[in-house]
């Protein structure tokens, strides 16, 4: 669920070295560019291959970076084979797939690109940083086109949702094996994923449903289970609504988020603005409750009610039981999203109106009881959408090595559910397993994919290339501010480790603040 913050901002030009070092050791094509046209597909066929010359690549219109950022990105990109195909794996399939091969510099190596919230288009944006790296990269739009809020698409096309949920990225790898093996004349030394969000739940999909298909897979800010994630969704797009009083503005969700920072900062050891251990914060947003003649800067007993439900998560009205986990503490701020329309956010309301209920008249969100829900939702998508830990067992018994991570302050997917995931997952595999081949690294201070208070640009790419050829699980991931986003605020500059979970960043006393040289992994105190 990132669809206008995909975009990243990298250092292009930071890659020039290793793409010219891979050049030297890349063999040259085996083949035209033009003679990919001529590539058999078992499900589908290519329907262009173009040689695209440095710097001349234009994405189709609306698939630029975000408004204010110049095509920079695409600017940079060395010639590279664009082949183009379309996969039909069954009659109401249009799997839209392409494959960017470098025509020169190749590292030997795939990546595959993801998706933001329901998909619909090919993530150009991403495509391009990776290649200009010396990588073959591959995105799809997993078989439809929208803009991603929405899930029309869906409704009464089922095998639709079925290359959606996993048909469509497995398929589009497989296209782009045969690609690379008829363009350069020998396999992939190995194949990684990289992505967020909705990406980040095709990678965890892939490693369970097609273990071959990837060595590793850096999953960043998963939305899985997406069942679950639809439930959460729906739940605080609702608690904003559930009275005349509850709703909660930006302004006030700052003001939340201040006092929260104030509350919980230095409970990692250094009060630096970021909270990095909120599981061990204890905020009560009641300590912002309006006194008498009070109008500003304070909340209302409904506006308390609806933070306090924020964060304790969804429960069953019945029993006051947690059903599923909440926000952390610290998210606030990105909240605004789900809380804003007149509705809970659409991707979310869709799944439960048009799939869930099938548009069924009388189903109302504002009357939704959670606990049913909760089973409906999983009854109707989970089998199809969410990815289990015990899911991935064969893609570690061969080997496959995972890189979770997410941002504390995300406020589009509950960072929450990131860590339960990998607590489960450490629960279901061998300690022996887990030790070398899972890691999770939590950003404090990141919103959803990128950007907020804290540093937020960090190599995944760069982290699991090196771990799948056989390099030790990483025990550190430096950490920078990413530039201010266009009308965003300008932040000094801040680097820092980014520890393995639960691990954190710990200040050794000496030397800036905002550096990370002036920081060790350790364990909280």
């Amino acid at each position: 669920m990132r669809k206008a913050i995909k975009f990243k901002g990298r250092a292009w030009l930071a890659t020039a070295a290793i793409g010219a070092a891979a050049a030297m050791a890349s063999p040259a094509a085996a083949k035209d560019c033009g003679e990919m046209a001529g590539l058999a597909l078992d499900k589908g066929k290519v329907t262009a291959a173009t040689l695209v010359a440095p710097g001349t690549f234009q994405p189709p219109a609306g698939f630029g970076p975000p408004p204010g950022i110049a095509n920079a990105v695409y600017k940079t990109l060395p010639a590279f084979c664009r082949v183009q195909a379309t996969l039909t794996p069954t009659r109401d399939s249009d799997i839209k797939v392409e494959v960017w091969l470098p025509s020169s510099g190749w590292n030997g190596k795939l990546v595959g690109i993801g998706n933001g919230i329901w998909a619909g288009s090919i993530s150009y944006s991403e495509m391009g940083p990776t290649l200009a790296q010396g990588y073959a990269v591959v995105a799809t739009d997993t078989g439809h086109t929208g803009n991603g809020l929405t899930a029309e698409w869906a409704v009464g096309h089922p095998e639709k949702l079925v290359d959606f949920a996993s048909r469509a990225i497995h398929l589009m790898t497989v296209t782009a094996k045969q690609a690379i093996q008829d363009f350069y004349g020998q396999a992939a030394k190995y194949s990684l994923w990289n992505s967020c969000s909705t990406g980040g739940r095709q990678g965890l999909m892939a490693a369970a449903r097609y273990p071959e298909d990837f060595d590793a897979v850096s999953s960043k800010a998963p939305a899985n289970p997406m069942t679950d994630l639809m439930t959460q969704t729906m739940w605080a797009g609702y608690q904003a609504k559930r009275t005349a009083n509850s709703a909660m503005s930006p302004a006030l969700l700052g003001l939340v988020h201040k006092a929260a920072v104030g509350k919980c900062d230095a409970l990692d050891g250094l009060a630096d603005g970021l909270i990095g251990r909120p599981g061990a914060c204890r905020f009560d947003p009641a300590v912002l409750i309006c006194k008498p003649g009070q109008a500003e800067a304070c909340l209302n007993a409904d506006q308390v009610t609806t933070m306090k439900a924020i964060y304790g998560g969804v429960t069953d009205p019945k029993t006051g039981k947690q059903i599923l986990p909440g926000w952390p503490v610290g998210s606030e701020a990105q909240l605004a999203v789900l809380m804003m329309g007149e509705e809970p956010f659409p991707v979310a309301t869709d799944y439960f109106r048009l799939l869930v209920h099938a548009d069924q008249p009388g189903w109302d969100w504002k009357t939704m009881e959670y606990g049913k829900e909760v089973r409906a939702a999983r009854e109707f998508g989970g089998q199809m959408l969410n990815v289990a830990p015990a899911d991935l067992r064969a893609f570690f018994e061969r080997g496959g090595k995972l890189l979770l991570s997410h941002g504390w302050t995300d406020g589009l997917i509950p960072a929450n559910n990131t860590v339960k995931f990998h607590g489960e997952l450490l629960k279901a595999l061998p300690k022996a397993v887990t030790d070398k081949q899972v890691r999770l690294f939590m950003a404090p201070g990141m919103d959803h994919c990128r950007g907020g208070e804290g540093p937020s640009d960090y190599d995944t790419l760069g982290t699991i290339d090196a771990w799948a050829a056989g390099g030790p699980a990483p025990e550190r991931i430096l950490a920078t501010r990413a530039p201010a986003m266009p009308g965003g605020p300008a932040l000094p500059p801040m680097s820092r480790p980014l520890c393995p979970f639960p691990q954190i960043a710990t200040y050794k006393g000496m030397g800036s603040k905002d550096d990370a040289a002036g920081f060790t992994c350790a364990a909280p105190r």
